[in-house]
């Protein structure tokens, strides 16, 4: 709707097509009337305050998410080397061992926590949960520089799965915070955050252990992260009324994914996820293998196999703002549908190629088409969650992909030994298709005639 500017003690009439009259008396008593809304100037501009708010939330929020997926995966290059040289682990099989473990004890925390802060940032709202998360995790990853042993290290990644939540939280309040027109297009930008911060973390990390070796490296995330939350805490901004939330009833993490399922596009929207990072980590533990055997010699295969993984990335980090701004006009569904059909497509591919750079073009192809999944769902989810629910059902998404990330791992590596990882990509690809089916019977079958709140 147009804004008219009207000097004082004006009184203007709209046409009649518009069933629009313009009324002031005072600069102080404007008011819009149209149909059967009333629009005062406060509103006017806090619309206007709105508006420069959720920017800013959305640039430190994405900075945040960058240092907290950076820190979460900075230690995968170093991990078996820091467990051999700092912590005395003695024997490629032990090793081997606690690599895993603690490597999956974050995932493995962070499914059975994430929607309890869900719920409880339903309750007090996200910015809290946010901060809890930052400052919690600024903490933990300090401390991991002071381990003597290797089990301080896995209690460490447990606690820090645990007290987990940022991602959900950062997610929550931007989509809480963002215009509806702009939703798709905040979105890719927050998970263009997330991807930039998986992608990059290894890379920093192992550049990183080369220049100040490997526990200055978690002083300098645990500081990285709690400037991260120190700039959260002074600039993003949340309208949350907690007294309201106080009086809403409160269910249980249980009956609250109960309640949640009864909304059946939220079930296929959180498969989506799920098989997302299943079929991403699924192939990761025999890539380099994979890599070796295309590239016929065993020379620069760590340099191939590293670029194989982060070409992946660097398309979808790309791709994400701008498949979400496209959303925004054309809707999410049509992009999820288009993005889920495209990562089918080229999975399955990749059992077939005869060279690395076939390799690499198709999976920097896979990423453009990822690239437009997790913006999408998170939209979708926020468009068909229940009012006062929406963290929770963040929540719970997030531990779908923490579940994704632990049993594509475990999976993957299982069933390679039967049908190896050209069997994986096949079998993940289909999957896709499947979910892409699914999720369109749901979201067609019984349209819901709202809009975001």
């Amino acid at each position: 709707m147009p804004f008219l500017k009207v000097s004082n003690n004006c009184h203007t009439d709209l046409s009649d097509d518009n069933r629009m009259t313009f009324l002031c008396r005072n600069a102080q008593q404007i008011m819009l009337y149209c149909k059967d809304f009333v629009f005062q100037p406060d509103e006017l501009k806090g619309s206007e305050s709105t508006l420069k708010t959720w920017k800013v939330n959305l640039i430190v929020l994405w900075f945040g998410q960058f240092l907290v997926n950076a820190g979460m995966t900075m230690i995968t290059p170093f991990l078996s080397l820091y467990l051999a040289r700092n912590l005395h682990v003695q024997g490629e099989h032990a090793i081997g061992i606690w690599a895993g473990l603690i490597f999956a004890a974050n995932f493995a925390t962070s499914f059975i926590f994430q929607p309890l802060w869900g719920k409880l940032a339903d309750k007090y709202g996200r910015k809290i949960m946010l901060l809890r998360s930052g400052f919690g995790m600024a903490i933990v990853i300090t401390l991991m520089g002071f381990a003597t042993q290797p089990w301080h290290l896995l209690a460490l990644r447990l606690l820090n799965g645990t007290i987990s939540g940022f991602n959900p939280a950062a997610v929550a309040l931007v989509s809480g915070t963002s215009p509806k027109e702009r939703m798709g297009f905040a979105m890719g930008t927050i998970q263009s955050g997330t991807v930039a911060g998986t992608i990059l973390g290894p890379l920093i990390g192992g550049l990183m252990a080369e220049y100040v070796g490997f526990r200055p490296i978690f002083y300098i995330t645990g500081a990285l992260l709690f400037i991260a939350s120190m700039l959260a805490l002074l600039f993003v901004r949340e309208k949350f009324d907690r007294e309201e939330a106080a009086h809403t009833p409160q269910v249980s993490v249980l009956q609250g994914f109960i309640e949640l399922s009864k909304t059946p596009q939220l079930t296929a929207l959180f498969a989506v996820t799920f098989l997302l990072q299943f079929a991403m980590l699924s192939p990761m533990s025999l890539l380099p293998l994979y890599v070796e055997k295309l590239h016929g010699v065993a020379t620069d295969v760590p340099f191939w196999a590293g670029f194989v993984t982060a070409v992946t990335g660097i398309s979808n980090m790309v791709t994400s703002p701008v498949l979400g701004r496209f959303s925004d006009k054309v809707g999410a569904h049509r992009i999820l549908t288009f993005s889920l059909i495209g990562a089918a497509a080229t999975l399955i591919p990749q059992a077939f190629v005869q060279s690395v750079w076939q390799l690499i073009l198709i999976r920097f192809l896979m990423g453009i088409f990822m690239g437009g999944l997790l913006p999408s769902v998170n939209a979708l989810i926020r468009f068909y969650t229940p009012d006062g629910m929406e963290s929770r059902a963040f929540g719970f998404n997030s531990s779908t992909l923490a579940l994704g990330n632990m049993l594509g791992s475990l999976v993957g590596g299982f069933l390679s030994g039967f049908i190896g990882i050209e069997g994986i990509f096949i079998i993940s690809g289909i999957l896709l298709l499947i979910n892409t089916i699914w999720v369109r019977w749901k979201l067609y079958a019984k349209p819901k005639m709202t809009s975001f709140r």
